[in-house]
């Protein structure tokens, strides 16, 4: 079975952990290129410098390119943040 593992900022994984429990996030890029996995790929959450290692995991959903505006009406908080 094939996974995708995605670097991930720290402040945003605790955040999410801190909120648990949490049945979705938005795993969200500033500059979205796309995604390319089918649903239910293994998706690994590997924090970045100084942490180093596989903080957490999930199952892809779906990729779907968004404004700000829509990915804040769609997931709130579950965005890694208070406040957009």
């Amino acid at each position: 079975m094939r996974g995708y593992v995605a670097t991930t900022d720290h402040d945003w994984f605790t955040f999410l952990r801190e909120r648990q429990p949490v049945d979705e996030v938005n795993f969200w890029q500033p500059s979205a290129h796309g995604f390319n996995a089918p649903p239910g790929t293994p998706f690994f959450f590997k924090l970045k410098s100084p942490h180093n290692a596989i903080g957490g995991f999930g199952v892809f959903a779906r990729y779907e390119a968004a404004t700000v505006r829509l990915a804040w009406e769609a997931f709130g908080a579950n965005n890694g943040a208070t406040t957009p």
